[in-house]
């Protein structure tokens, strides 16, 4: 197990660009791959989750060149899965946005995965498989997953309150049935944000979906999807713990940002300046800078990604926050609430775990010790941010897992002035 070393009481300060959006990424290699064609997917980041969805698309028929920055994909509406074992690696999005798609023709396939993955719920899905007569098998709920049949065109139900992955996977594969769909939202929609994402890349390779609301989507059969060239913006997500860092400790100017960006997690800015935070958007990016932070109350339901970092700063503001409406968050690549408050606590945080919610308490600083990443790139990167305002050094156990989404984030956080050793 490796381990990295973050000295105390960094300043954070420079220009960092952002990585691309990982969320929209998978969104764009997949509606490329199903275009008929040659189609550019530009600034895109090369992180593990990625990876395992290029490597999914090729099982499937696609075709990937990929070079520094950019992938050249050459796509086929019509997909071999015939026997295929299909990893996905630790990736959520490439496992359920994937299983529709491997239904549109009437061969048999399995999926697999590694780590937390093998075990995240997939029953939105059984219920389809189910309600169609669609052969699945699985190892008591866990992957690998087998599968046989073809998916028909009809009415699909969906509970609001489960993963949106579930929704974007079938809005990728119905508009290539042979008849309209609908998807139909039981009860209030949460993540609404990467919906969204997911019906904008749509359009932009051709396909169409009708919102009614966010209370049911209406999905027209016999769509095409176009090649194009698209360029993946930056992803908020990612910068929201470097905008974090420079609240905290810092002065950081966050690049490659577009503000009039469909992603949820774009509320970081909103909700640093509700804490007090000096955060200014510029022409160049986001700039944020030391503050002194107060607590608040945030509603987590539709920004689940950033409430590792949020709790980072609640930690260590002034007053208390409520961090509420987190549950899903317990489904995550680990069990996010608990180990985000108890890797905290150790360093010496008030915080206070319920069942979908987080009591915290700020304090002044931390202090420091050995923490564990729970094998979740979002655990890494909140609690090397939290070190910035730790008395000793911060030592987290098996730091490589940030692989799965920032790859190069410590190269970043040390031009910035961090200081880290592995060992």
């Amino acid at each position: 197990m490796s381990s990295i070393e973050i000295r105390p009481g960094s300043y954070l300060q420079g220009t960092v660009k952002v990585p691309s959006s990982k969320s929209i990424g998978h969104r764009a290699l997949i509606c490329a791959a199903l275009s008929e064609g040659n189609s550019t997917v530009e600034n895109i980041n090369l992180s593990r989750d990625i990876k395992a969805t290029t490597e999914v698309l090729e099982s499937l028929g696609a075709k990937f060149f990929t070079s520094k920055n950019s992938i050249e994909v050459t796509g086929t509406p019509k997909l071999n899965c015939s026997g295929k074992e299909l990893f996905c690696d630790e990736s959520g999005s490439t496992l359920r946005f994937l299983i529709p798609i491997a239904l549109l023709q009437d061969e048999k396939v399995t999926f697999n995965g590694r780590g937390k993955l093998v075990e995240r719920p997939l029953t939105p899905y059984y219920k389809i498989f189910d309600n169609q007569q669609l052969y699945y098998k699985n190892n008591n709920g866990l992957l690998p997953l087998e599968l046989c049949g073809k998916i028909k065109p009809g009415v699909f139900n969906i509970k609001g309150n489960v993963s949106s992955q579930f929704i974007s996977g079938l809005m990728f594969a119905l508009p290539l049935l042979d008849e309209d769909s609908t998807i139909v939202i039981d009860g209030n929609l949460e993540s609404r944000p990467y919906v969204d994402l997911t019906i904008d890349v749509l359009k932009d390779f051709g396909v169409s979906i009708v919102n009614k609301d966010y209370k049911s989507f209406i999905i027209r059969g016999k769509q095409r999807y176009c090649a194009k060239n698209y360029s993946v913006e930056g992803d908020f997500s990612q910068a929201a713990f470097f905008i974090a860092g420079g609240l905290l400790n810092g002065s950081v100017l966050c690049t490659n940002l577009r503000m009039a960006s469909l992603q949820g997690d774009k509320a970081i800015v909103d909700i640093g300046k509700l804490m007090g935070g000096k955060i200014t958007v510029t022409e160049k990016g986001v700039l944020a800078e030391k503050s002194a932070l107060k607590g608040t109350d945030i509603d987590a339901s539709q920004v689940p990604d950033l409430v590792p970092i949020l709790t980072v700063l609640a930690a260590l503001s002034e007053g208390q926050t409520i961090i509420y409406n987190a549950a899903r968050l317990r489904i995550k690549e680990c069990d996010r609430l608990q180990a985000i408050s108890t890797e905290l606590n150790k360093l010496g945080a008030d915080i206070t775990e319920k069942e979908d919610s987080l009591i915290i308490n700020g304090v002044k600083s931390l202090k420091g010790g050995i923490v564990s990443s729970w094998n979740d790139h979002r655990i890494v990167m909140a609690m090397t941010i939290a070190s910035m305002r730790a008395e000793e050094p911060v030592i987290i156990e098996d730091y490589k897992a940030v692989e799965k989404s920032y790859p190069h984030f410590y190269s970043d956080f040390t031009d910035l002035g961090g200081q880290v050793k592995e060992f």
